[in-house]
């Protein structure tokens, strides 16, 4: 996040009216009952215990990074497990811009289609490819109006790039952050790259 949006929301919550509950839950978390927490204060690893390795997965040339305009996500998460496999886990991902900007308001399958492309540029950004996608969770704003054509892009998406079986997928109608937003599509794929990779 950059400084600008952390000084913003420290400002915003300082001016936060903190609730007698609040303030115990807070508490019990270890943050201080009412005022910000600084960076780090309860940033502790089970002892005996390793982390698993995690990166930030991004592709700004299509995509602006969520902590921009505020939003407390990444992108993006690979995880290496052990015995060489990676998991690829992508945020709910829209018609967005590499400036933040809402793409093709009003125009479902425009947007549809550049959610696909920006999902195909976040596992491109770590040698993935639609083959390696194990399940989506789709949200669409108006499940009723809209499905049919949704079903209709994805087929053929997934079809053109020769997919066999398709991800398994659940399909969702659903408030989307941005009331321009039509479609959200979150993915998850899974790679072997080997011991040792």
């Amino acid at each position: 996040m950059n400084p600008i949006s952390v000084h913003l929301d420290r400002d915003a919550q300082r001016s936060i009216h903190y609730s007698e509950a609040e303030k115990i839950e807070r508490h019990h978390l270890g943050l201080p009952a009412c005022e910000p927490s600084p960076a780090g204060l309860i940033a502790k690893t089970p002892k005996r215990r390793s982390p698993i390795r995690k990166k930030a997965i991004s592709a700004p040339h299509v995509l602006n990074e969520a902590g921009e305009y505020g939003s407390a996500f990444t992108r993006g998460l690979r995880v290496d497990l052990p015995g060489g496999i990676t998991q690829l886990l992508i945020s709910g991902t829209a018609s967005v811009g590499e400036n933040g900007e809402t793409l093709y308001p009003g125009d479902f399958r425009a947007q549809l289609w550049r959610t696909y492309r920006n999902i195909t540029e976040l596992l491109k950004s770590e040698g993935a490819t639609w083959h390696d996608v194990v399940r989506t969770t789709c949200y669409i704003r108006d499940i009723e109006r809209d499905y049919a054509e949704f079903n209709r892009v994805r087929n053929e998406f997934f079809s053109a790039l020769g997919l066999d079986p398709f991800p398994a997928s659940t399909g969702i109608q659903a408030r989307i952050c941005r009331s321009d937003l039509l479609v959200e599509i979150e993915a998850m794929a899974i790679l072997y790259r080997g011991e040792g990779e």
